[in-house]
């Protein structure tokens, strides 16, 4: 990987390192705790960032990852980074939901047409403003990354149109929009804790699942369920959260580098998130899997059955949030 410093980074750094030739060098460990699997493009692009960080700060910084849940759960991660003892965490955004109503905006069902239009959002003012409102904590968002569109998989039946999913036990996350927008679908959604889905979807106490294709195929739903339909109700983010005592602890060019770094894997991820889609479909159809891609009449219908949640969570997300985005979507795409 090529070195590239900012502007006077060099001079601090090398002398980092002349301090350590004379045995006066003591490294800065950077605690990092996230949910998925190391080879989940979540886990290769935290893995990517530490690489980044070790080698441009030539040696001052290492990085501990700590992946699958090994820190704890959600209340673990954000008690960790506010006293200090985490120095970098990831969380979807419906876990920070209340830190903010902002980011319910992204559970709201087909609201983001494309990965494009999700990006206008998550990396202009609506995102920052959501990650802003973790400084009172403690926290500091630095950035967004993927975990994907939303489509449903099931051990049933094939699934077409809405009606098909009528009575699905599906399992959801506890965001009461998740909840709605499966409720829309007729299905039966169940909460179900991220650790235990597997067993949940093995011993069929829930029927299916709605989730990315990613997080699907790296955590081998594929193996216990058999049918997909690719209904892409739903966009997911995960945003990237540093400690504010850890950061106010590092000088600017430090804190740069931690940026820089942050941004740098962001779209690394991104991009292994996006490329992966098409090759995860076919190895899915290859592993016996039945995928379902609706036509645009049939996804027509998916989406008209979701309009009246709008309505439902006006109050709560804000009337004016949700035409901001889509006017901020829809400006763009006249572009």
């Amino acid at each position: 990987m090529t070195k590239w410093y900012p502007l006077g980074r060099a001079m601090i750094l090398g002398a980092g390192l002349a301090m350590a030739a004379h045995g006066a060098f003591a490294e800065t460990v950077i605690k990092l705790a996230h949910d998925n699997v190391p080879d989940h493009p979540m886990g290769k692009g935290f893995t990517f960032f530490k690489e980044y960080i070790e080698e441009q700060s030539g040696g001052e910084f290492r990085v501990d990852i700590f992946d699958s849940s090994k820190f704890g759960n959600f209340d673990s991660v954000v008690q960790g980074l506010q006293s200090g003892l985490l120095q970098m965490g990831s969380s979807s955004t419906p876990n920070l939901s209340p830190f903010s109503k902002d980011f319910l905006i992204f559970d709201m069902p087909y609201l983001f047409p494309s990965y494009e239009a999700a990006d206008l959002i998550t990396d202009g003012p609506v995102g920052q403003k959501a990650a802003q409102a973790l400084a009172a904590t403690g926290i500091i968002g630095l950035g967004y990354i993927d975990i994907g569109f939303r489509h449903i998989f099931n051990n049933q039946r094939v699934v077409e149109n809405v009606s098909d999913a009528a009575g699905l036990k599906i399992r959801s996350t506890p965001s009461k929009v998740h909840i709605a927008t499966l409720n829309s679908f007729g299905a039966n959604p169940t909460p179900i804790g991220w650790s235990e889905v597997y067993t949940a979807l093995q011993q069929k106490t829930v029927d299916g699942i709605d989730i990315d294709l990613n997080l699907a195929w790296f955590n081998n739903f594929h193996e216990v369920n058999k049918n997909l339909t690719l209904t892409g109700s739903t966009y997911s983010p995960h945003l990237v959260m540093v400690s504010q005592m850890f950061m106010e602890s590092q000088s600017p060019e430090h804190q740069a580098l931690i940026r820089e770094g942050v941004e740098k894997m962001k779209i690394f991820e991104r991009d292994l998130i996006r490329s992966n889609e098409k090759e995860i479909i076919e190895k899915m159809r290859d592993a016996g899997v039945n995928v379902v891609e609706l036509t645009p009449e049939q996804l027509e219908e998916w989406k008209a059955v979701t309009a009246p949640i709008y309505d439902e969570f006006e109050e709560a997300v804000g009337k004016d949030l949700i035409e901001q985005v889509r006017q901020t979507i829809a400006d763009h795409t006249a572009k």
